[in-house]
This record gives C-alpha cells, sequence and structure tokens, in this order.
C-alpha cells in the first residue's frame, strides 16, 4: 500500500466522520493527517512505530490506525463508517470541489444519494436556493460533474458528441491524405457510449502519438479531454466494409449475412446486396434488414419533425425561467406551442404547485396567449405526482381542468415489480391523465430504474389511450428506445419531450429524436410532430 494510498484513507475518514456529525476535533486529526502523510517520502508500510510518531501530525491513534492497515488491509474504523454511507454518497465524496459538507446538504434536504442525481438536480436548478450554494456554485458543480462521468469510461452521447466531432476535424485535418471517419457505439447514436471510436486508413501508431500530444499530460491511455479514444487501421479496399461492420448490431449484420470482402464504400455493399440503405442508428434489428430488403424502410423521424414542446418548468416550480421567457424563447426557435408542466404539489422538493398558484399560472398564459398574433400557444400543462398508491395528488375535479397531464413518479422508488406496475397502472387508467412521463425512473449511469414489466405497462397504456414519454434529457432517455417497437404495434404514440428546466434545454429533444429513430419511429406516431391545427385537436378531445 503506497503513502498516497494509506493517506486517502485518512482524507476519506475524515470526509464520513464529516457526513456523520462526528467530533470536529478528530476529523480535523484526521485531516491533517492526509495532509502530512501524503508527503512522506519513505514507505510508510515500512516505518516502525517510533518512526511513524516522529511525523508532524500524526498522533498515537493515526499510528495505531496505519500498523492496523499493514497488518490487516483495512481499517476498521473506517469501514464501519463506510458501511453505514450509501455507496453512491461515497463516490460523491470523490468529486472534485464537492466536500463533505455539501454533501451533507444534498443528503439531508434533498435526499440525493447519487452522482447522477445530483446532475439532474444541477440541471433542474435544485440548487439555486440551498443555503450556501447559488448559480455559480451550481454551474461549476454541474461541469465537475459532467467530467466526472466522462472520466468514469462510459460517456452519454450527448456530453461525448461535441467532443468526438471536434477530435474528427482535427484528425481530417491532420492526415488529410488519408479516410478517417467515427465509427462504432458513437456512430450508431447509442445512448451510452464507452469511446470515441475512430476508423482510418492512417497508420495507427502516429495517430495515437499525434491525439497524445493533444494533451497537456502524459495519458495513461489515449483520450481526448478525458474520453477514451479507440483507433482501428484498415486497408482503403476495406474501409467501407469495417465501417459497415462497425456501425450495426450483431443481430443487424446476422440478419444480412454479407460476406465480409472489399469494399471502400458502404453504399456498394447495401446496392449489391439488394437492400436500400439503412442509417447506421437504425441498424439495430433483423427487422431493419426485413425491411431493407423489401424497400419498406420507415422514414424516421427528424428534427424538423418536432414541432412542439411537451413538459417543460418554470420558476413556477423548479425551472430556472419565467413563463414568458420559456414562452419567447420557444416561439423564436420557431416551434408552433408550449405545454408547460411544471412539478405539482406533492413535488416539495421541487417547489411544487398548490392550486392557488396553478390558478395564477393559468392566468398567466391566458395573458401571454392573447399577446400573440401568429397561433403560436402556451397550453395549460402539469407533471402530475403518482403517489404510492397510484393515486394522483390533485383532486379528479381540479387535475381535470388541466388542458395536458404528464403522469410521473417522483419519490419511493425503491419498488418491487408488482409495486411499480400497479402504481403505474392506477395513474395510467386515470381518465384525466395523458401522457406517461418517464416510465422507469431511471438516470443512466447512475440509477436504474424500478423494474416494470413493460409491455403490460404498453398494453395499459394503450388500452386507456395513454401517449408514452420518451424524455429526452440524455441522463433519462426513458423510455428505452428499445420498446419503441412494441408501443407502436400496438398503437401508442410517443411523446419526445425535453423535461426542460431551462429554456435551452428544450433543444434536448434532438437527443430523443436521435434514439427514436434508433426505434423506427415516424412523424405520424410522435405527438409533438402534430402541427399547431391538429395539436390543438388532440388537446380539445382529451376534455
Amino acid at each position: 500500500m503506497s503513502n498516497k494510498e494509506i493517506a486517502r484513507k485518512f482524507n476519506l475518514l475524515g470526509k464520513v466522520m464529516e457526513l456523520h456529525d462526528e467530533n470536529p476535533f478528530k476529523i480535523r486529526s484526521y485531516t491533517s493527517a492526509y495532509a502530512s502523510l501524503r508527503k512522506v517520502s519513505a514507505p510508510l508500510i515500512e516505518m516502525s512505530e517510533e518512526e511513524l510518531s516522529e511525523i508532524k501530525g500524526v498522533g498515537k491513534a493515526i499510528v495505531g490506525k496505519i500498523i492496523e492497515l499493514r497488518e490487516t488491509g483495512n481499517m476498521a474504523t473506517l469501514q464501519r463508517y463506510v458501511d453505514m454511507t450509501p455507496a453512491g454518497i461515497l463516490e460523491m465524496l470523490q468529486i472534485r470541489g464537492f466536500g463533505p459538507k455539501k454533501v451533507k446538504v444534498m443528503w439531508n434536504q434533498l435526499n440525493i444519494t447519487t452522482p447522477g442525481e445530483l446532475l439532474l438536480a444541477c440541471q433542474e436548478n435544485r440548487l439555486v436556493e440551498l443555503k450556501g450554494f447559488g448559480m455559480k456554485t451550481q454551474t461549476a458543480l454541474q461541469s465537475q460533474l459532467e467530467f466526472y462521468f466522462a472520466s468514469r469510461g462510459q460517456a452519454h452521447y450527448a456530453y461525448i458528441i461535441d467532443e468526438a466531432n471536434e477530435l474528427l476535424k482535427l484528425l481530417q485535418d491532420k492526415f488529410a491524405q488519408d479516410l478517417v471517419e467515427l465509427t462504432g457505439e458513437i456512430r450508431r447514436m447509442m445512448p451510452i457510449v464507452n469511446a470515441i471510436e475512430i476508423l482510418t486508413t492512417a497508420d495507427a501508431a502516429q495517430m495515437e502519438a499525434y491525439i497524445s500530444s493533444l494533451s497537456e499530460e502524459a495519458p495513461e491511455m489515449i483520450n481526448y479531454k478525458g474520453f477514451a479514444v479507440e483507433i482501428t487501421q484498415v486497408e482503403e479496399e476495406y474501409f467501407g466494409m469495417e465501417q459497415f461492420e462497425k456501425s450495426a448490431s450483431k443481430e443487424f449484420l446476422e440478419e444480412a449475412d454479407i460476406e465480409y470482402e472489399a469494399y471502400d464504400e458502404e453504399e456498394t455493399i447495401f446496392i449489391e446486396w439488394d437492400m436500400a440503405y439503412v442509417d447506421p442508428e437504425y441498424r439495430e434489428s433483423a427487422i431493419a434488414v426485413e425491411q431493407s430488403k423489401a424497400g419498406s424502410l420507415p422514414e424516421l423521424i427528424t428534427d424538423e419533425d418536432m414541432l412542439g414542446v411537451v413538459h417543460n418548468h418554470s420558476t413556477y416550480s423548479d425551472g430556472l425561467h419565467s413563463l414568458r421567457e420559456m414562452s419567447d424563447y420557444t416561439r423564436d426557435n420557431g416551434f408552433q406551442y408550449l405545454v408547460m408542466s411544471d412539478h405539482s404539489k406533492a413535488a416539495f422538493y421541487a417547489d411544487g404547485l398548490k392550486e392557488d398558484q396553478v390558478e395564477a399560472q393559468w392566468a398567466e398564459i391566458d395573458e401571454i396567449n392573447a399577446s400573440y398574433d401568429d397561433g403560436f400557444r402556451v397550453y395549460k400543462g402539469i407533471e402530475a405526482d403518482i403517489l404510492n398508491d397510484g393515486s394522483m395528488d390533485y383532486g379528479d375535479d381540479f387535475l381535470s381542468q388541466f388542458e395536458v397531464v404528464v403522469a410521473s413518479i417522483h419519490s419511493q422508488l425503491n419498488m418491487d415489480s408488482e409495486k411499480a406496475n400497479r402504481r403505474l397502472i392506477k395513474a395510467i387508467e386515470n381518465p384525466h391523465t395523458h401522457i406517461l412521463g418517464h416510465m422507469t425512473g431511471r438516470l443512466l449511469l447512475s440509477r436504474a430504474g424500478y423494474p416494470v414489466d413493460h409491455e403490460l405497462i404498453i398494453d395499459a397504456c394503450a388500452a386507456n389511450g395513454m401517449i408514452i414519454e420518451l424524455n429526452a434529457n440524455p441522463q433519462r432517455l426513458d423510455m428505452d428506445w428499445t420498446w419503441i417497437p412494441s408501443a407502436l404495434e400496438k398503437g401508442v404514440m410517443i411523446s419526445i419531450n425535453p423535461d426542460a428546466h431551462v429554456r435551452e434545454s428544450i433543444h434536448y429533444m434532438k437527443y430523443g429524436v436521435k434514439v427514436a429513430r434508433k426505434g423506427g419511429l415516424t412523424k405520424e406516431q410522435c405527438l409533438n410532430s402534430k402541427n399547431a391545427s391538429d395539436f390543438a385537436k388532440w388537446v380539445a378531445s382529451l376534455g
């Protein structure tokens, strides 16, 4: 065990003790020991008790724990505190610039226990009003969290794609005489990406050396701005074939059953094997191959098909921008309507709206709509909490007055499948709910979500005319795209919703569109691809 490893044990001990409000004197002694021990050059593990006690800031208790580490490999005191602390809280303590005091506030006041939940809280502006935080702290913490997730070996597509394209441009300029393209998971637009994969005809060793030269420090692995980079070198005559195989799922490739031969362009493969070209993100299933061979590929949804923005938050609950700011921004960006859906009253952690606050918002919406003369409209919606028994947190009479109701679970997430299914289905069967929000409550790379029987829930939505949300926040992308074909087969429409808590986050919809394309969604099957007139007719039909 190195000196730094031993020192980190004491640093962690001090932090977890502070989380649990232990003796400040003891906490200071352990953090001071950390500062001293990591500077010692001689191996601590080989020092005698007398030599250890001569180190500045190292008293008898510290010496005893170092000896304990040497003899057992463990520190019983530290293990006791670790055992009583959620794993996600311990993980949060490793994030730079986020010490025990702030972690304790998150844990105690917002019940946040994982880094992923913390990132979402930053995105939803829940930290701004907390004592000791504010916008500057929240912004800095969000940046640290995004870097933290990137450096763990996996990354959300949304957080890696800009860097991938930036690196691609650098490589294409540097190796201008060679072919250089993105490939693999990132080209297939997978929600989670393990690395920036590069396919090239250039010399791989030279490319790796160039990428390493872009880093200020000597990297332990080939990476670009903290993201792992994997390079595949191939001869030019096989470039298209290699790109084809790296840009499709195993199921797609097995069904296509195309021999590995020399093709310098992907398009030639499709032509010679009598297949219509399939976009990389849709190369996921055997069905896509069958459609390609039959010339019946669906016209997949595009960003341009998104005409309205559903599921958004304002300063009425936990959004950063006012209702007017959200409305004007959405309108100025070319959309035809906006559905406001601030949190309902049970969401106390998000300043959920009581009935009188809802009525005040309705009055403001009326004023805003009256001010527009181009047909743009704001709809009176709510993200209503599904309570523990499946009921909603407003009475039916009040709930029926909303134009659009998104029903979501936000609390008591620790459920088995039976409880989760029962809770969801009761909400789906409520005649005053219209869209099922983030079906599993998952947070990619952070929280698996509660277990649900997807087929059962989709059947319930089909029977009750319920729309299923594809929550486009890149941390959620919930429901998972793999269930879109089942929903479409049963006539259930999908709504690609940004769940925006700041006005710029309405553009999260582009990430929802990418995964919706993987599931074969078309604009005819997407709720918010309806134009203003058709959406108004849909809303009118709900009454």
